[in-house]
């Protein structure tokens, strides 16, 4: 098996803001394996919050490539528990690889993702399609410049509720509200009230990560759902968010892929927490591969591709927030 690594500078239609940073540009990875003349795509985008570069994930898969390249027929299960002790540092590349891997595998099996795991996509969710922290003019005129059944509205400022307020006037569309940690306890109880009567459907992480106490505090008493982010990393995370959230979103770059992902998923579900899957601004590549969770999904916000000013891929396309799927085997995906 060949390892292929691909570095990419995707640029963004609009600056992209939330509570504690901007970008113009988001550095990602492309990780491609290739067997018996069939390819699989995975991605991982850096990120500052988790301190993740492109060059480090290179750095990072480059030395143990020996042992990537000789793998054989394992099932990705198997080559996830293998590679994981190498990058347990490093779980953005780990997710970049296993995306890859499960890509390859489904494409020799002459299936697609969602195929392979006997998942049905007749009730698939709609995703979301976010709106970044700018002024209030610029925030209706992206709203207006897609128009989308369900926004999810990134938050942290001092004129939220005037934000909310205003984006209401301009659309029906089900709200959706992304604090990336910006608000204390008391402002989220009290926001909630007035945000559930503007059509609020859920806050994901008001508080900073580590406030479990103050995470209890807000789950008792906001009459709105609160769905972890931040508080939710790795497989051991969705134990702790129960009864301290309503629901996890999953990121697979930040748990290690696919393969920890769909577990991450299926612990939720078992403790009765709504599961929801986010992206990482990532291209069609990263998007597609999300595509194939989404009949264990709740919730998904998967629009990172449609922020781009230019794609690097083709593979799953969204029309009005419905996902449609790939004829190719896989998650679907060909590099341009």
């Amino acid at each position: 098996m060949e390892l292929i690594l691909r570095e990419y500078e995707l640029k963004l239609k609009h600056t992209f803001t939330i509570s504690r940073e901007s970008i113009d540009v988001q550095p990602s990875l492309i990780v491609e394996l290739q067997r018996d003349g069939f390819s699989g795509c995975g991605e991982a985008t850096s990120n500052p919050y988790y301190k993740t570069t492109v060059p480090v994930m290179m750095q990072d898969l480059e030395k143990i490539r020996t042992i990537i390249e000789n793998t054989t027929e394992e099932t990705p299960e198997a080559f996830w528990a293998k590679i994981h002790p190498y990058l347990k540092d490093d779980m953005f590349a780990l997710c970049a690889l296993d995306m890859a891997y499960n890509d390859l595998y489904a494409r020799k099996k002459g299936k697609k993702l969602y195929e392979l795991w006997n998942y049905s996509i007749d009730k698939n969710p709609l995703t979301d399609y976010t709106i970044g922290i700018a002024s209030i003019e610029k925030m209706v005129a992206k709203m207006k410049e897609l128009p989308w059944p369900i926004y999810k509205i990134k938050l942290g400022t001092k004129e939220d509720i005037a934000i909310v307020t205003e984006l209401r006037k301009h659309t029906d569309a089900i709200f959706r509200i992304d604090a990336n940690c910006g608000w204390s306890v008391d402002e989220t109880i009290n926001n909630a009230v007035t945000l559930k009567k503007l059509g609020v459907e859920f806050l994901e992480q008001p508080l900073k990560a580590d406030n479990w106490v103050g995470h209890k505090e807000v789950f008792k008493h906001s009459v709105l759902p609160i769905i972890a982010d931040e508080s939710c990393i790795i497989e051991e995370d969705v134990a702790k968010c129960n009864n301290h959230f309503h629901g996890v979103n999953v990121k697979l770059v930040k748990c290690g892929g696919l393969t920890p992902g769909r577990r991450m998923i299926q612990e939720a579900k078992k403790l009765g927490l709504k599961t929801m899957v986010g992206c990482m601004t990532e291209s069609t590549v990263g998007i597609s591969a999300i595509a194939h969770l989404l009949p264990q999904l709740d919730y998904v916000d998967m629009d990172g591709a449609l922020l781009l000013a230019e794609d690097i891929a083709t593979g799953v396309t969204i029309d009005f927030g419905k996902i449609n799927y790939s004829d190719l085997n896989g998650t679907g995906v060909t590099l341009m």
